[in-house]
């Protein structure tokens, strides 16, 4: 048979030859029946570090022992706690660290700067964003061209796959850019799409909104600590992300944002609040605001300290792993074993399992789309009821995330043959 199934044994091969195969035992994975569950929802919600507990405890213990003088007195002092993560995250999204800034929520950061990079004037007032996007995103689009006094029907351009097809081509984004020309205000795309794993061309996308003179921005909530960015070399605008899923750092943990030094000191509209402050005069509680000049100023309250501290966790194995580019290399590889074997299990049962991501590793992050064709949700319960960890979307997709952090060669063959199993005995 052409596609045989991954064994278990050569996939601990692979991972007994991988030098990043250590980071996983940095995570604490779910247990299933007294066995580690197959855990594939690092796309959702990314494992716990096994240091979060430790990183959290020694803030509860200066506040205990402090009070309010751990703003100063603190290992970590809280008055500048978002401060520690500027060179992380700066490496992260390929930034400068003055770029950068852990914040907020992803929508409420994604609210805020659209208040600067989305300005409607005159003929340039369309919004331009995928079809199908998340949609909290397109809830913020649409309520802040409402927010103008504006249509969303009139406004809001989004861009749909071809008939018959997933995912969107790049010429397609680049000509409906190039068409809306001078009436569009802002390009605001996920720059890895939640539904199908798409990784999207954001330099070219970049380019091509700023030769129509607007304003580009992602969503990279799919993105983020899942593939490398450069975001200050391709002049990107601005962009926002969530932690909790390729960043590790719990339910609901901080949000992050990036902002192109170009704006830094130019004046945009802002909603300002005394952290955006310029920290040398924040507490003479001036009655005028006076701009930190990075990213930032965009801040509103501060750091929320224990929230933060699982993700100072997180962050640190990042750094420790060495970097993006180093974690991509392992993605990749990952990530084809587990096409490969979605391919030879479809072989071997005679069911259609069609993988809505691109098969080309350069635009996709790590992960896949998976739709079983005459299985629904009967198929995904299974699965589950075998300790396989993945996420189910309507109607009829199953996401799955290699995470290089954390998964293993031996994790994807086993779910080979959970898999392989599942639909035999539905057959």
């Amino acid at each position: 048979m052409q596609n045989l199934l991954p064994t278990v044994k050569d996939a601990i091969a692979l991972d007994q030859s991988d030098t990043l195969s250590r980071f996983r035992e940095k995570f604490i994975i779910p247990q299933h029946d007294g066995s580690n569950a197959l855990y594939f929802t690092g796309n959702s919600l990314g494992l716990q570090p096994k240091k979060a507990s430790e990183f959290l405890q020694v803030e509860l213990e200066d506040w205990a022992t402090h009070g309010v003088e751990g703003h100063i007195k603190a290992r970590n002092p809280w008055l500048h706690y978002h401060e520690l993560f500027s060179e992380g995250l700066a490496s992260i999204a390929g930034a400068k660290p003055s770029e950068v800034v852990a914040m907020n929520g992803l929508t409420v950061n994604l609210h805020l700067l659209l208040v600067s990079f989305y300005r409607p004037k005159g003929k340039r007032t369309k919004i331009l964003c995928e079809a199908k996007a998340f949609p909290s995103d397109r809830y913020a689009l649409l309520s802040q061209i409402k927010f103008h006094g504006l249509d969303p029907a009139e406004n809001l351009i989004e861009i749909a796959p071809r008939e018959g097809e997933q995912t969107l081509r790049l010429e397609d984004i680049l000509s409906a850019i190039e068409d809306a020309g001078n009436e569009l205000a802002t390009v605001m795309i996920g720059g890895v799409n939640y539904y199908t794993g798409q990784l999207h061309n954001l330099k070219e996308i970049t380019d091509a909104a700023h030769k129509v003179g607007a304003m580009c921005g992602f969503d990279l909530a799919h993105g983020i600590g899942n593939v490398p960015f450069k975001l200050h070399d391709w002049e990107v605008d601005f962009a926002c992300w969530c932690s909790y899923k390729y960043l590790n750092s719990g339910p609901g943990a901080v949000g992050g944002l990036f902002i192109h030094s170009k704006h830094h000191n130019v004046d945009l509209p802002r909603f300002e609040g005394w952290w955006g402050h310029d920290k040398s005069s924040r507490f003479e509680m001036g009655p005028e605001y006076k701009s930190m000049g990075t990213a930032e100023s965009w801040q509103l309250s501060n750091a929320p300290v224990l929230n933060m501290a699982v993700h100072k966790a997180s962050l640190e194995v990042f750094e420790e792993a060495g970097g993006m580019d180093i974690l991509r290399e392992r993605s990749v590889r990952l990530t084809c074993f587990l096409e490969k074997t979605v391919h030879a299990v479809s072989e071997i049962t005679g069911v259609n399992l069609e993988i809505l991501t691109p098969s080309n590793p350069d635009e996709r992050g790590c992960q896949l789309s998976i739709v079983a064709h005459g299985y629904g949700r009967e198929l995904f319960d299974a699965i589950s009821a075998k300790g396989v960890v993945v996420d189910w979307r309507e109607p009829a997709v199953i996401r799955m995330a290699p995470v290089p952090l954390y998964n293993s060669f031996e994790d994807i063959a086993r779910f080979g043959i959970i898999l392989k199993d599942a639909l035999q005995s539905k057959a």
